[in-house]
């Protein structure tokens, strides 16, 4: 599993955002601009006075903006800083960091750019943790948070990296749960976005059959987008045939639709026998089911290119050991749970980290998109 909701989230709640103020609509050019933005990273001096918050937006210590906009993609512009010191990071929707702390100084405005997708449940699709707010929702947190402008406009046909995969992929609702698919899209350029189709306690004969994943999911994708599988967590006794079949059937199907399949195989458990992961760990099945193996075995046969996830994330939690790799996944001490499945946002990260040093690696259809 994951299990946590079979990794699930089960203890995801919907978040119910309170609003100072009502969300501000796109007007009919298509276009929400609320001060003049300069290009990414682009730093300027700020008026000496305190900047009044842009319109849709309210909140001190963390600043919550929505947007009236229908499902789809859009490219959002934020300027943060003011007159005086501060440091911003910035979240959309289902908890996915799209900026992290970043530092202005007094005086100074930084100006970033970004492509949101943006769909209804926000996060997992199936609904587990709540469904959100319909619209896109941004929140500015951190020591002393400010934002002075947001932009936001339709995507004109951008790049869409798709995500299957279960609870250590998706969109989790509430910390500290965390899946990669969160955490990648800081790396990601405008111009491109993620959309994670991770559902909580899925595998890989689960997410082809439930209507709300892989069906939904291929009736979005278009010509030349990747999409990342992971499955592995959930299959715990399911036959390697079964496995293989399944994986080829989503192969076949994103192809049909003109996408890139990319398979990634899953990312270890943190189960120890003395320095060493376990088979558990590392997934091979209770029914003997070597699924890493069996998913490389698919890659080869299908011309699919693989991301060995499993390998990079056994390197990673060996080379920190027993103890020191607990801070990768959930601590009783830090997080009020412990789980050697599910990761901490750390933890996420740096497995997110191992994803991305693949992609470009091997010049996968995201990498040119990649900051």
């Amino acid at each position: 599993m994951a299990s946590r909701g079979t990794a699930s989230s089960g203890r995801g709640r919907g978040r119910g955002r309170g609003r100072g103020r009502r969300g501000a609509r796109l007007g009919a050019a298509g276009l929400l601009t609320l001060a003049a933005l300069a290009g990414t990273g682009a730093t300027h001096s700020a008026a000496a006075a305190p900047r009044a918050l842009p319109a849709g937006c309210s909140g001190t210590s963390s600043i919550t903006c929505h947007y009236a906009v229908a499902p789809g993609n859009y490219d959002v512009t934020v300027s943060i800083g003011g007159a005086s010191a501060g440091q911003t990071e910035m979240w959309a929707e289902a908890r996915r960091l799209m900026l992290p702390a970043t530092r202005t100084a007094a005086g100074a405005v930084a100006t970033y750019s970004f492509t949101l997708n943006v769909r209804q449940p926000e996060g997992q699709p199936t609904g587990q943790g709540g469904n959100g707010n319909s619209g896109l929702d941004l929140r500015f947190t951190g020591a002393g948070p400010q934002v002075s402008a947001v932009s936001v406009k339709p995507a004109a046909q951008p790049l869409v990296a798709y995500l299957a995969g279960d609870s250590t992929v998706c969109d989790q609702p509430a910390a500290p749960y965390t899946g990669w698919g969160q955490m990648i899209t800081t790396a990601v350029r405008p111009g491109a976005a993620i959309a994670n189709y991770g559902d909580s306690g899925e595998s890989s004969g689960s997410f082809l059959s439930n209507s709300a994943l892989l069906p939904a999911l291929l009736a979005k994708v278009r010509a030349n987008d990747p999409v990342f599988i992971q499955f592995g967590h959930n299959d715990k006794q399911t036959s390697a045939s079964a496995y293989r079949n399944n994986l080829t059937t989503m192969i076949s199907r994103i192809r049909a639709k003109g996408g890139v399949p990319v398979l990634v195989t899953p990312p270890v458990r943190r189960l120890f026998d003395g320095n060493r992961l376990t088979n558990t760990a590392l997934h091979v099945n209770g029914v003997g089911a070597n699924l890493p193996a069996e998913m490389r075995a698919v890659g080869a046969a299908q011309r699919v290119p693989v991301i060995d996830l499993t390998a990079r994330s056994k390197a990673l939690v060996e080379s920190l050991g027993p103890s020191a790799s607990a801070q990768l996944f959930l601590r009783s001490s830090v997080d009020g749970v412990t789980d050697n499945t599910h990761f901490s946002q750390y933890g996420a990260t740096r497995v997110g980290g191992l994803l991305l040093q693949s992609i470009r690696e091997q010049s996968l259809p995201l990498a040119a998109h990649l900051r």
